[in-house]
């Protein structure tokens, strides 16, 4: 079988990553911690962060705490500059903007020269994931499937939404190595899944099921900017703090660093392939715990 790393580095060096967030960055501020706690142990280093919000997220802040170069290109500047109100993939000339806007951003972070990037809370879909490999964690179990496929994908708090629509129990972080999406992103969180976090309960926070499902269908067709502010988006925003505490912070370390050493490797099918002790095994995907990885093997 035709094995191929996901990620490759020249001999002896350390893989640099940029890690790309939105806004508050508690997944970026995590990776960078961990980075400055052992740099020698960890695998990885540090080529830049990169925000599409310059001014609200906490990019400039801790760029400064970790001493990373900061590349900014503020994607809802650069739209009004085009004359569109709306930061969308949902019309032709919304994804023309995009394009344009992923070139910039490219351009501007070319000389930080990363091996692979991180997409820690970084809102905006773009095919930079294309130029090198690119991990994103996400709030949802991608393991779990309906008529075949991941259901629990999706933008903001939508995959916690439908797992409580569901009538699920539990939620789990994702980390996918994140593919280029086509079209309006209708393919977005399709690549493979590098890792999950163990099950986290859901806290309906004194609601019932019904009433959340009743939230739902009383919902316009489409998302008002801001959010649904409704009963449903409010649970699914609490869970959304616990998954990430109890779910990215650790899946998310876990995975990179793992990814950083070249572990990881997929086959001309695209399915995943994990490397144990110098030999290649097919995996479905690890669940990680804060000292535990149970691999899952397919087949």
């Amino acid at each position: 079988m035709d094995i191929r790393p996901i990620l490759t580095c020249a001999a002896g060096a350390k893989p640099r990553a940029a890690i790309f967030l939105s806004g508050g960055g508690s997944n970026a501020e995590r990776l960078l911690a961990g980075l400055a706690a052992d740099p020698a142990g960890t695998p990885w280093t540090a080529a830049a962060l990169v925000t599409d919000a310059p001014e609200t997220s906490r990019a400039r802040e801790l760029g400064a705490r970790f001493n990373v170069p900061v590349v900014a290109e503020d994607i809802r500047a650069f739209y009004r500059a085009h004359g569109e109100t709306r930061v969308s993939l949902a019309t032709p000339r919304g994804r023309e903007l995009r394009t344009a806007w992923t070139d910039r951003l490219r351009t501007a972070l070319a000389p930080c020269k990363p091996d692979f990037g991180v997409l820690a809370g970084f809102v905006p879909l773009c095919n930079i994931t294309g130029d090198f490999p690119c991990l994103n964690v996400h709030p949802g179990d991608l393991t779990w499937l309906k008529d075949g496929k991941r259901w629990l994908v999706g933008l903001h708090t939508v995959p916690i939404e439908r797992a409580i629509l569901e009538g699920l129990d539990d939620l789990r972080s994702s980390v996918i190595q994140a593919l280029p999406f086509t079209g309006g992103g209708e393919d977005m969180d399709n690549g493979p899944l590098l890792g999950v976090s163990e099950e986290v309960a859901i806290d309906f926070d004194g609601a019932t099921l019904d009433e959340l499902r009743g939230a739902a269908t009383a919902r316009p067709a489409q998302r008002p900017p801001g959010g649904y502010n409704d009963r449903l988006e409010t649970v699914a925003k609490r869970n959304q703090e616990r998954l990430k505490e109890q779910g990215d912070w650790v899946v998310l370390p876990r995975t990179v660093a793992m990814f950083a050493r070249g572990r990881y490797g997929v086959d001309p099918a695209g399915g995943l392939w994990l490397r144990i002790n110098d030999a290649w095994q097919p995996i479905e995907t690890i669940v990680f715990g804060a000292n535990t990885a149970e691999v899952r093997f397919r087949g």
